[in-house]
């Protein structure tokens, strides 16, 4: 097959590796998975998340880079090229369509809580957690979030400094934020492990987080994990599809997911440490989401003698997170419009980050004056969820699962062995047969159980 050339390429490698685990690592990592991983059996359930990672979500990972390569343009005309020239039915053209609609409608929400953690770092340079109780943190947060002109600006702060970096392009914008945005957090979010090391409740935090514990295991836990493990690694949203155009054919596909997916678990496990032992040493309860970041961890910091700068450094390195995140769900967007455009990229990227901060007006309001609105009650489904909670439902539990799953179809089946093989540079590798297997039987069987568990159960 003949071989499009992008109008863009990375540099180099590790910095490929760098955006993409930069768009992998984000808030879930940090106040999901160490909870998932206490409550459902600790070390047992991060067996069960490798196992399962390994199993569907790092096929699709290397399908979706391998996709991007393959059509060297925005996902959605790399799907239209792809889907021509293997004759296959305008049915794929939805992996393009849907994982570029996802990552703009993810944006619009996730650019508010992006938001809500530059706030913080604010919050905690000036020393706003000292004294901090458990009724003030979360009346504090309350307050802040039910104030919607507030939250709007630190949204537009967020979305100013994405859309600022993803304006500049791809080596002189993405490559050189986060070729030096994602050493830092690991740099930072280790001198927090390390300093978590010495606290009281550094011991207990441990067991609560990797005791191998069968007894919490069970048909849930296995859904958990394939579901973290999916979401996780950022697949199904263009972003890993779009990065992949930019990469040059000789880099390995196989061995750069592998990688992405190691670091993207290491972030998460690294966050644990240095989280739960401020958790557990100041008798605090382990939760999950927005209440473990925004209003538990506070709490923490404004006890602890040093709590402004290791409030002020976590939530930076959440920012940085979410910064990375966000660039790659804008960078589809304008990729694709790029491609059809005769715009200058600056001009489109900030054209669209202000149609996402105006669709993001619904979720700014569904923490206030809109927390009563069930906009899909009406039509019998949804009935208790706000704007926001239909938004994340709908993208998390039908647009990525559906795209997941339309993707290790299209790579696994419609497109031939040989042409894949080759593809990948893996002619006369093991490897290839059993990612292959797994991409055609377990993925699909793996994200099915996604969609059958959030949705129809």
């Amino acid at each position: 097959m003949t071989t499009p050339v992008a109008p863009q390429q990375w540099s180099s490698r590790f910095a490929f590796l760098m955006a993409a685990v930069g768009s992998a690592v984000g808030l879930g990592n940090v106040w999901r998975f160490p909870y998932l991983a206490g409550e459902n059996g600790g070390g047992a359930f991060i067996l069960i998340y490798a196992v399962t990672t390994l199993a569907i979500a790092l096929p699709i990972l290397i399908a979706e880079i391998l996709l991007g390569r393959m059509g060297r343009h925005s996902p959605i005309n790399a799907m239209r090229a792809l889907v021509a020239e293997n004759h296959a039915a305008r049915l794929w053209m939805l992996i393009g369509w849907g994982g570029t609609l996802g990552a703009f409608i993810v944006l619009s929400y996730y650019s508010v809580i992006g938001g809500w953690a530059l706030k913080y770092i604010e919050l905690a340079l000036t020393g706003a957690f000292a004294g901090e109780t458990d009724a003030a943190a979360a009346e504090h947060f309350s307050a802040f979030v039910s104030t919607p002109g507030s939250v709007f600006v630190w949204q537009a702060l967020f979305l100013a400094i994405t859309v600022g970096i993803v304006a500049a392009g791809v080596t002189s914008g993405i490559e050189r934020a986060v070729v030096f945005l994602m050493p830092l957090l690991f740099v930072l979010l280790a001198g927090m492990a390390v300093y978590a090391t010495t606290t009281e409740g550094f011991g207990e935090a441990m067991r609560f987080m990797f005791a191998f514990d069968l007894t919490r295991v069970k048909p849930d836990t296995i859904l958990a994990a394939i579901g973290q493990g999916f979401f996780s690694v950022s697949v199904a949203l263009g972003a890993m599809m779009t990065y992949g155009a930019y990469l040059d054919k000789n880099v390995s596909i196989g061995r750069s997911a592998v990688f992405i997916a190691l670091a993207d678990t290491t972030v998460a496990i690294l966050a644990g440490i240095a989280i739960f032992p401020l958790v557990f040493t100041y008798g605090l309860e382990p939760s999950s989401g927005p209440g473990l970041t925004f209003i538990t961890l506070p709490i923490a910091f404004g006890t602890i003698g040093s709590g402004i700068i290791i409030g002020a450094v976590f939530f930076f390195l959440l920012s940085v997170a979410a910064v990375t995140s966000a660039i790659s769900l804008l960078e589809p967007v304008v990729a694709w419009v790029e491609e059809g455009i005769r715009l200058p990229r600056p001009a489109l990227a900030v054209i669209i980050g202000l149609v996402a901060g105006i669709a993001g007006i619904g979720t700014v309001f569904s923490f206030s004056a809109w927390a009563d609105f069930h906009p899909m009650a009406v039509f019998g489904v949804m009935k208790e969820m706000t704007i926001f909670d239909v938004l994340d439902f709908t993208t998390s539990n039908i647009i990525m699962p559906t795209v997941g799953l339309l993707m290790s179809l299209f790579a696994g089946w419609v497109l031939s062995g040989p042409v894949v093989e080759e593809a990948l540079g893996a002619k006369g590798k093991a490897w290839f047969q059993l990612w292959r297997f797994a991409l055609r039987f377990l993925a699909p069987l793996g994200v099915v159980s996604i969609f059958v568990a959030n949705v129809l159960m």
